[in-house]
């Protein structure tokens, strides 16, 4: 009994560190822009992006963070719900690929659902200067199971193609969109998850 995904509304976030673009692989997913001289997010920007995928037409929450709150509090409810995550760092800086492991261990204590769909994306590769090999993500990535791919917010390069393959792991994934499969913690869902008992599959409330 899977819901059909059509109609959908997936949470997804970006994260990483100040200046590796996550802004403009926004930009360039939503607008189809790119703009050389963003200015750094402050606090959370938040776009939303109808696609189809597989033949769903799902429509994408986007939400951009200030990377260089490193030591900021970014506040468990931003995480919280959040179907698929994206992991950017810029291919052109060794210490922003070395940040990715606070990102993760925040993701970690943060994120409700057990098995949100998390993406590594090394962004910026149309740059010359590369300081992070493409094997050493994709090593990194498999480690961690996370997707992988690298993108060029500028020439677009990945852009489309790392929402779709996000998108497409989160509806193999129907615990996390499926709200029978949700914990009773959505206030709303609080009756029918108590008649779904049967169907609560692994968010099923400890009673």
């Amino acid at each position: 009994r899977a819901m059909d995904a059509a109609g959908l509304t997936l949470k997804l976030l970006l994260v990483g560190d100040s200046a590796v673009g996550k802004s403009s692989l926004l930009l360039r997913f939503t607008d189809g822009a790119f703009e050389p001289r963003l200015k750094p997010t402050i606090g959370v920007d938040f776009k939303v992006k109808k696609m189809v995928v597989d033949g769903h037409a799902v429509q994408l929450a986007i939400w951009d963070t200030a990377g260089q709150e490193r030591f900021r509090t970014l506040t468990p409810s931003y995480y919280r719900g959040a179907q698929g995550v994206v992991l950017v760092y810029d291919v052109t800086r060794k210490d922003t690929f070395a940040g990715l492991e606070s990102w993760l261990n925040e993701l970690e204590m943060y994120t409700t659902k057990s098995n949100t769909v998390k993406m590594l994306v090394g962004n910026k590769t149309d740059k010359p200067d590369r300081e992070v090999e493409r094997r050493e993500g994709l090593q990194f990535a498999r480690k961690r199971s996370l997707l992988f791919i690298e993108t060029s917010a500028k020439t677009q390069d990945g852009v489309q193609h790392a929402f779709e393959e996000l998108v497409i792991k989160i509806l193999q994934t129907p615990g996390l969109w499926d709200k029978s499969a949700e914990k009773q913690g959505v206030q709303l869902m609080e009756s029918s998850a108590q008649q779904d008992k049967s169907l609560c599959g692994a968010y099923c409330p400890l009673s």
